[in-house]
């Protein structure tokens, strides 16, 4: 199968090299606080049969991927939800079962082969938590040196599961986006594989594994997808992976892909609903901390494919993400972090307008227990220990 990268603003095409991140061009006119620009993808050429393994839709050989379970997750099927909501094909893809319990395990996994088949052994990222936590677990089992720069309000969870698999972490004082361009400038200076969402184009064609799961778990592409984004690095994913499947012509559409954003960080929501598709850096603030992100990374290119392929962006309150995290839990025994269940959050917006016999596939991204500090906000406080069964 030959490779090649293509760039998603101006064309060009470039040979699949680890020093090359963005598209020389475009990234010129890069400025500061915005979405990246020249955002490259890989691109095949080949044919590809039904009965496909994942690794034949991945540019790296098998040999360099690390010895760590990642990927082939459940889909789950909610009875409960079905008859509750009354939607017979409701599904849940439930990435909290990946090794370190996220979804950008996906991602990692691929960085990871592709520094091993390059000879690079120090990968550098910037996270708010599972991208840096998953990073790290996989480096651990590939024996590659793993740096991490965090925003210090990051939870404690993610903190201590990088420490615990071996990471070096930096906190830095500032959000998201200034451990996004510490890490870069730590990468220019320090050298290593810099796996930046959505910088590094391993990052999205490590994601597009989700989409290919889903058709071979299904037998076919669902009629909707709802995905929690915050850079649309998980979005762009979503879409690679499909389109890749309809090039190869295993489907013949795209499916309606809903992008749910918390209302307090919606950069994505507010350029794709203006007359000029702009985006507009305003501080943010969301109990979902995995998709807080003042400047969506990859805002553009998920702006193009959601307007190509005629996606849909939603906006649910916090409020609303913690009620949809608890019901969650409580309906099918699935407990998601708070960026899953922003998903589901989006989905219960939505339901109203969809098919009650669509195929729709709601992405639950990461596990409850990474954030508990924001999980008890949606139960009762913990009841007085009893010395005696007559005190209940």
């Amino acid at each position: 199968m030959k490779t090649q990268y293509r760039c998603t603003d101006c064309g060009l095409t470039f040979k699949l090299e680890p020093n090359l991140m963005v598209c020389p061009s475009c990234s010129k006119g890069q400025k500061p606080d915005e979405p990246l620009v020249g955002v490259l993808e890989v691109e095949y050429e080949g044919k590809i049969e039904a009965d496909f393994q994942i690794i034949d839709f991945l540019p790296v050989e098998k040999e360099f991927f690390p010895p760590i379970p990642v990927g082939n997750t459940p889909l789950w099927e909610p009875k409960n939800l079905r008859s509750q909501l009354g939607f017979s094909n409701l599904y849940f893809k439930d990435d909290s079962s990946n090794p370190t319990s996220s979804f950008k395990d996906r991602a990692s996994y691929l960085v990871s082969a592709f520094a091993k088949k390059h000879g690079i052994n120090e990968i550098v990222l910037a996270s708010t938590g599972n991208a840096g936590s998953s990073m790290a677990g996989i480096g651990a089992a590939q024996g590659q040196d793993i740096t991490i720069f965090l925003p210090k309000a990051a939870p404690p969870a993610k903190l201590i599961q990088a420490q615990q698999y071996g990471a070096k972490v930096i906190l830095v004082d500032g959000n998201y986006d200034r451990a996004f361009d510490f890490s870069l400038a730590y990468s220019k200076v320090k050298g290593g594989m810099n796996r930046n969402t959505a910088y590094n184009p391993m990052t999205i064609e490590g994601k597009k594994t989700v989409s290919l799961e889903v058709f071979k778990d299904l037998g076919c592409a669902p009629d909707y997808v709802f995905v929690s984004t915050g850079d649309g690095c998980i979005l762009a994913g979503v879409y690679k992976g499909y389109k890749d499947l309809l090039k190869m012509g295993l489907i013949e559409s795209i499916p309606i892909i809903y992008s749910v954003q918390s209302e307090g960080s919606d950069a994505l929501y507010r350029a794709f609903n203006s007359k000029d598709g702009k985006f507009v850096n305003t501080p943010t603030a969301t109990i979902a901390d995995s998709i807080c992100v003042d400047v969506p990374r990859n805002g553009y290119h998920a702006l193009k494919q959601l307007k190509e392929f005629g996606g849909k962006v939603i906006t649910v309150a916090d409020v609303d993400i913690i009620k949809a995290q608890k019901d969650l839990s409580t309906s099918t025994g699935l407990f998601t972090e708070p960026a899953g269940a922003t998903a589901y959050a989006g989905f219960l917006k939505a339901m109203n307008e969809l098919p009650k016999d669509a195929t729709i596939v709601v992405m639950t991204t990461g596990n409850g227990l990474k954030d508990v500090a924001t999980a008890s906000k949606g139960v009762d406080p913990l009841p007085t220990p009893i010395n005696s069964i007559n005190e209940i």
